[in-house]
């Protein structure tokens, strides 16, 4: 028998051996614990064999690793994914199935293989998009706002431009994404590669969202020096004279004892709502990952009900509104 794992590639040539030959070929693309053990299942039924013990013998982390990471960096965490249809419909089961993620758009660039997709789709419950216009996959992620994305390297680019975390999944690909090190995608090895593809951006934006949260304290501001470089930053003797954390005079470059006048509000282009300096300080303490969302929302709320300019008040009953907490 055949074992074809990339359909887009291996797809014809499989079938026509078994329409000519009589040679069966594998269906299941093993990318995932879950398409593994499929996978072995389907082989051990084309051999004849009993199965247990082999699928004893898969070792990968993966399943550990999502049962034990903190739920935060996982559960819920809306995701568009798109590439070639093979990729695609792997990972999005690989998301929902095995990290607790939330499929919210799902596509592919191969119109030969929508089938395939749009199958999958209706699993989860979304609309499939099978277009090889970036544009319109572009449209589609602003339209989604998800937390992110796993695609192509277009996508990374998208999602990049768009201030979203992003895992390249399928090709096309850049070389960053062919290490030197043994790299599976496939199989138990694969899963363990697959939660590091997927987990890390996750861990390392919370991680800008820490230094994002001190962004404005005058120990860790952008304007501040390397701690420990003598001269450079806060330094311990100015303790009892520095000003409270946060002061304008530390971010402005201005005399410990000279306030600074308050910094003016960004500009907003023409026919954008207008959010007061208040609100907008209050919204640049919300998370960085989740923070266009309730932009969106909240921009969205006060033009239904009428509100202008946005306060921190419209910031909060936006936030009930679409939280449910009204």
């Amino acid at each position: 028998f055949n074992v074809l794992l990339y359909p887009e590639v291996g797809g014809q040539a499989a079938s026509y051996l078994k329409r000519t030959f009589g040679q069966p070929y594998t269906q299941v693309v093993p990318i995932g614990i879950g398409a593994t053990r499929d996978f072995v299942e389907e082989v051990a039924g084309i051999c004849e064999l009993e199965v247990d013990d082999e699928l004893a013998d898969l070792d990968s982390r993966l399943p550990w690793y999502s049962r034990s990471v903190d739920s935060t960096y996982f559960t819920g965490k809306r995701v568009f994914v798109f590439g070639d249809a093979t990729h695609a419909v792997a990972m999005a089961r690989v998301a929902a199935e095995e990290l607790g993620f939330e499929v919210v758009g799902l596509g592919c660039y191969n119109r030969e293989f929508a089938r395939d997709v749009r199958a999958a789709a209706k699993i989860y419950g979304v609309e499939p998009l099978i277009t090889d216009d970036y544009l319109e996959v572009e449209a589609a992620v602003k339209e989604l706002a998800p937390e992110m994305v796993l695609g192509t390297q277009m996508e990374r680019h998208i999602a990049k431009r768009l201030k979203t975390f992003c895992a390249v999944i399928s090709a096309p690909v850049h070389v960053q994404d062919f290490p030197a090190r043994y790299s599976p995608v496939m199989g138990p090895e694969g899963a363990n590669v697959l939660f590091d593809t997927l987990v890390h951006p996750l861990v390392m934006g919370l991680e800008e969202h820490l230094l994002g949260m001190f962004q404005d304290d005058f120990e860790f501001g952008n304007d501040q020096g390397p701690s420990h470089r003598a001269g450079a930053g806060f330094q311990a003797r100015d303790l009892d004279e520095a000003p409270a954390a946060g002061h304008p005079s530390h971010r402005n470059g201005d005399s410990a004892h000279e306030p600074a006048a308050a910094a003016a509000p960004d500009p907003v282009p023409s026919g954008d709502p207008v959010w007061t300096p208040d609100a907008q300080a209050e919204l640049k303490k919300i998370p960085f990952f989740v923070r266009k969302k309730a932009k969106r929302n909240t921009e969205n709320f006060a033009a239904d009900q009428g509100i202008h300019p946005i306060s921190v008040e419209t910031l909060y009953e936006a936030k009930a509104h679409f939280g449910g907490g009204r």
